[in-house]
């Protein structure tokens, strides 16, 4: 009998969330300081928030804002938003990290998968899982996601016009207990 193996899923950085009071000042901000275009990314419907994209190949930068206030309302995702803009102002707020098996990750965690999609403004439909956004909003940690989409179709692939050269997300900065991200992460 062959020895059992134990398969692991594939973990890598897959976008960093910037919340902004103004998804366009913030765009303009970034590529007069930074060089770094962005695209408009969508609405994420029900939850009154809405995004523009830094796309830098296989990641991004997400510049998050809420966009509809009665929408958002209702929504723990706007909610956490308006609250980061309130203690901290526009600034770095999650990091997203992207699998190949949200089911096994959503085991590991204790964390259903979660369902989302929005339509960029030509019209194609990007799908997608998460787990773990609430702990994200409440924790600080990590979440993760799994695109359903062709791989030209990621929202780091996007065409955008750097006015330098934007090859990805080297690394991220994290605070908390490094045992309990370890952890969270997977042993990854």
């Amino acid at each position: 009998m062959p020895p059992s193996r134990t398969v692991r899923s594939v973990l890598a950085t897959d976008h960093v969330i910037v919340v902004v009071h103004d998804l366009d000042a913030a765009a303009r901000r970034l590529d007069q300081q930074h060089g770094l275009a962005s695209v408009a990314g969508g609405r994420h419907v029900g939850h009154g928030t809405g995004n523009r994209i830094v796309p830098l190949g296989g990641s991004y930068i997400e510049l998050m804002a809420v966009v509809d206030r009665d929408e958002a309302a209702s929504s723990p995702l706007a909610s956490w938003v308006a609250r980061q803009l309130s203690e901290v102002g526009d600034a770095p707020a999650a990091l997203c990290l992207r699998t190949d098996d949200i089911e096994a990750v959503g085991r590991r965690t204790g964390h259903e998968p979660l369902p989302m999609r929005r339509t960029r403004p030509d019209g194609v439909e990007l799908a997608w899982d998460l787990v773990a956004l609430d702990a994200a909003l409440t924790d600080g940690l990590p979440f993760f996601i799994q695109w359903h989409v062709n791989e030209a179709d990621h929202p780091g692939h996007a065409v955008a016009e750097h006015r330098r050269a934007a090859v990805g997300i080297a690394w991220v900065e994290l605070g908390g207990d490094p045992d309990r991200l370890a952890s969270w992460r997977g042993g990854v």
